[in-house]
């Protein structure tokens, strides 16, 4: 049975007329992101800190352990309470909130005189990192313009990695100082870049989507006019802002929207978790198993612990250790540019599938390479080390170029406006905790299974990660973020048993539908054929 389709360009002709980038959604992208060097540095700044903190404090490997990925947990509080922060002061002054803990969180660890004072700063500074760690793609994506969504929406990946970078660089830069001072002033650096980010956030627009839902509708049509390609576009998304919350499409003045009771948060966690619908139970699922999979595979233990790494692989010094993680920063800050620059053409579950593919086979070869190792202690394998070397760089690749910002993009682009805020802290709050897990549990994990069995057992789990990429997530590029439900719940009905028509062969091919098809299929049901 075939479905007639009018005035519905194929999807080359679609991607060959696409609009020119829009600047101003670019640099409010921009802005927004970079939140996330937060993150990336004092993740990064603390493999090579803890080496001289353990020696200048006289701690333990189980303390250093604690030290470096109790931060992960912390910042569980920090995503879990931005949903509602974000709601109620809204998406900007969240931003800045978030730079204002981070820096007092830098300044208690670099001046801490103790392990006790040094852990209340990674507390404070978890906090932080987990309030912009969920706000930056949050805002991105609510204020992107379809066409760029993905891109823009994998900048916080760059400035992660950018952090990731500048925390490498820090340990290089401060190593050859005493180890009373070195370690400190690496901490300290990451007071710097708070200050810079909260007067850039001054300078940007509200989320329009957050201006709607507090009924200021004239402030959020003039943000929609400059974020968008079109003024056809502007107006269409505001309709699909106000229809998503229930708003009358004529219903322009502000004070009577902002009598309507609405989203300021009743019910939203019994719509997420106690009683949701087929397409948010759905939704939950995607984000939550594409956030666990991004961590449970390791990255972070490849950042964090990368110049053990190295040790095993024949570079005994520290200084040479620390000089080779920065070459790791830099892999995974240039291949993050490969998604920011191909996601919205080639599309966010082929990326995926490539990216996971990658990571297993890269963590395949640095446990061989390093079971060799192992079991030839008294030889000296130049060609081993350099693999295990090659191989960590090429896994950083593979996750820069698609698991680390897609997951973040995917996540943040899902959600029912209502629900989204709130549902990117639950998938945020999941990532912090299986990034807290791993970083907490390396040391002690390849103590028992040593350092070759922990990297197949990362393989795994990535493997894991590419069948449930590859079953369970419909493609969302070019689909606007109020058509999300909708993509999710034909998906659901097509599980279930839809077998026929052109929308069933759309959604199995992962291709976006067009609104022909469904009102063709509608047509035809209400027929009888």
């Amino acid at each position: 049975m075939n479905i007639e389709k009018t005035n519905s360009p194929p999807e080359a002709t679609i991607m060959s007329k696409r609009p020119p980038r829009n600047k101003y959604a670019i640099a409010c992208a921009l802005l927004a992101s970079m939140t996330s060097v937060l993150l990336g540095y004092d993740i990064a700044v603390m493999s090579g800190a803890q080496i001289y903190i353990k020696e200048n404090l006289h701690i333990t490997d189980t303390q250093i352990e604690i030290l470096a990925g109790i931060i992960n947990l912390y910042s569980l509080a920090g995503s879990l309470a931005a949903g509602r922060t974000s709601d109620w002061i809204g998406r900007r002054y969240t931003m800045i909130l978030a730079a204002a803990i981070f820096f007092a969180g830098a300044l208690l660890m670099g001046l801490a005189p103790n392990y006790a004072i040094l852990m209340l700063g990674r507390f404070v500074a978890g906090i932080g990192v987990g309030y912009a760690l969920m706000i930056a793609p949050v805002y991105t994506a609510e204020v992107s313009p379809a066409s760029s969504r993905g891109c823009l929406t994998s900048f916080p990946e760059v400035f992660i990695n950018s952090g990731i970078l500048l925390g490498y660089v820090a340990n290089l830069a401060f190593s050859k100082l005493p180890i009373n001072i070195n370690w400190r002033l690496m901490l300290l650096g990451g007071a710097v870049p708070p200050v810079f980010l909260a007067a850039g956030v001054l300078a940007m627009p509200e989320s329009p989507r957050w201006l709607v839902m507090q009924g200021r509708i004239e402030e959020a049509q003039r943000v929609l006019f400059k974020t968008s390609d079109t003024p056809e576009e502007a107006e269409e998304r505001l309709r699909d802002i106000k229809s998503t919350l229930g708003i009358p499409d004529n219903c322009t003045d502000d004070n009577s929207v902002a009598m309507i009771k609405r989203n300021s948060g009743e019910g939203v966690w019994k719509d997420l978790l106690l009683r949701p619908t087929p397409s948010v139970r759905r939704i939950l699922i995607a984000a939550v198993g594409l956030q666990f999979f991004q961590q449970a595979s390791g990255i972070d233990s490849l950042v964090l612990y990368s110049p053990r790494i190295f040790e095993k692989a024949g570079l005994k010094s520290n200084s040479n250790s620390i000089g080779a993680t920065v070459a790791v920063g830099f892999c995974k800050t240039a291949f993050v540019l490969v998604s920011v620059f191909f996601v919205d053409q080639i599309g966010r579950r082929t990326l995926l599938l490539a990216s996971s593919t990658g990571m297993v086979i890269s963590f395949l070869i640095l446990g061989t390479s390093l079971a060799v190792i192992d079991n030839n202690p008294d030889k000296k394998l130049t060609w081993a080390g350099a693999l295990s070397i090659t191989s960590v760089l090429t896994f950083a690749a593979s996750f820069a170029s698609g698991y680390g910002p897609l997951a973040w993009v995917y996540s943040s682009e899902i959600f029912p406006l209502r629900l989204r805020a709130q549902g990117a802290s639950i998938g945020t709050a999941v990532n912090r905790i299986m990034s807290g897990v791993v970083t907490m549990t390396f040391l002690s994990l390849y103590k028992a299974i040593t350092l070759a069995g922990s990297f197949y057992l990362y393989a795994g789990i990535a493997a894991l990660g590419a069948l449930f990429i590859y079953f369970f997530l419909p493609e969302t590029r070019g689909r606007s973020l109020e058509d999300m439900e909708v993509l999710f719940g034909k998906v659901a009905e097509e599980k279930v048993g839809e077998k026929n028509g052109e929308v069933t062969s759309a959604f199995a091919e992962n291709r976006p539908v067009n609104k022909e098809d469904m009102d063709g299929k509608a047509e035809l049901h209400a027929s009888g054929k």
